[in-house]
């Protein structure tokens, strides 16, 4: 904790030191949070489509998250699952995988346009693509690395394959699957922000480029400050799942 308070103090001085250095073109530290206080005190009003709290913003951003995320996970893991135990499987769909990995999810923004017609729906698009390739990968590493010993016990006592499935593979296949969730919530909240500097209409990324508009730095870094905590948070929460499901955990 003394360690922690001490990286803030100095994050908190070099800030200030900036804020100085440019002449306060940089808001300070102090007006900053000032400006946060203002909007955590009442996060919840609504006084018209462009003026809404910030908790209403972030809910709406965390609404988007986790559709995406819960729409990639239904169709990540059951296809790991079988490609995952099939050679001929992996052979077929890992190329497929390693050639649409490194595409930017923002790429697919205008597919997600066209196919849906809506830029809300465009949002959870792009985040079920982020969501799909850590989830893929470590569900497909939980599989292939089931241990021989597991198989062969579950042959000797002449487990059907439901039962091979929901006693010997699932078991030992989630804590990769947790930790490619993991991965997909972080990479995920990155992308809600930009997705909606694009989108428009609501969420925390909105916020901030509205706060943009209006010149607004103060609540530009708020809000940067915010999406770190609950960005932190997600992180925790995902990590304590982990542990949770891990053998000796």
């Amino acid at each position: 904790a003394l360690y922690s308070l001490a990286g803030f103090a100095a994050f908190v001085l070099f800030w200030y030191g900036v804020s100085v250095v440019t002449d306060y073109a940089l808001p300070t530290p102090l007006a900053t949070f000032d400006v946060l206080w203002q909007l955590v005190k009442d996060p919840l009003y609504d006084y018209g489509p462009n003026d809404k709290g910030i908790g209403l913003q972030l809910g709406s951003s965390l609404v988007r998250v986790f559709t995406g995320l819960l729409l990639g996970s239904l169709f990540a893991i059951p296809v790991r699952f079988i490609t995952g135990a099939s050679k001929v499987g992996k052979k077929i769909f890992y190329p497929i995988v390693q050639i649409l990995k490194p595409v930017s999810p923002l790429a697919w923004f205008p597919i997600g346009l066209v196919a849906f017609e809506s830029a809300s729906m465009a949002t959870i698009f792009i985040i079920f693509i982020t969501s799909l390739w850590p989830t893929l990968i470590n569900t497909a590493f939980g599989v292939a690395t089931l241990p021989q010993d597991h198989k062969n016990v579950s042959k000797a006592f002449g487990f059907s394959k439901w039962k091979y499935l929901t006693k010997v593979l699932l078991p030992y296949s989630l804590p990769h699957i947790i930790t490619g969730l993991r991965l997909s919530i972080g990479v995920a909240w990155l992308v809600i922000v930009a997705g909606e500097m694009l989108s428009g209409g609501m969420g925390i990324g909105f916020f901030v480029w509205d706060s943009w508009n209006a010149l607004s730095l103060e609540k530009v870094i708020s809000a940067i400050l915010i999406i770190g905590v609950v960005g932190l948070m997600l992180d925790k929460g995902f990590s304590a799942l982990e542990k949770r499901v891990t053998y000796g955990g």
